[in-house]
């Protein structure tokens, strides 16, 4: 698969929040047009709308892995704790390059001291999407 780093970073300059960006640039690797993707994730740009929780860029990995790794079986949901797995070694690998995954502590709210900036945290999270999800051996 040809590199989305930049195309996030596109969508990002046109107005799509940080969750919005990541998971609409794949979007169609799992299955779901850019319109219903940009829907569901609105509400989790902003760390959830008030900086108080997860980077959006970091949430969106998660509705796709998500949508990537879960089976939808209604009647005997089998494929949550593999979906757990992917979305807890995105976050545990962001933590790592950038110090915290919530959206306050990465911009410097309380500190003053940014430890990562919007376009930054895209780009790391679509890598991360880029290596955990979409890479040749998974």
């Amino acid at each position: 698969m040809e590199s989305r780093v930049d195309k996030t970073i596109e969508l990002h300059n046109k107005g799509y929040n940080c969750a919005q960006a990541v998971a609409c640039a794949y979007c169609d690797l799992v299955g779901v047009d850019e319109e219903t993707m940009f829907k569901m994730t609105e509400g989790l740009g902003l760390g959830m709308g008030g900086m108080e929780g997860t980077c959006g860029a970091v949430t969106g990995t998660c509705i796709l892995a998500g949508m990537k790794n879960s089976t939808g079986n209604l009647d005997a949901p089998n494929s949550k704790v593999n979906t757990y797995k992917l979305s807890r070694e995105i976050l545990e690998s962001f933590k790592v390059k950038n110090g915290s995954v919530v959206c306050k502590e990465l911009k410097g709210v309380q500190t003053g001291k940014m430890l990562r900036a919007c376009p930054g945290c895209i780009m790391d999270a679509a890598s991360l999407v880029e290596k955990i999800l979409f890479s040749e051996e998974s």
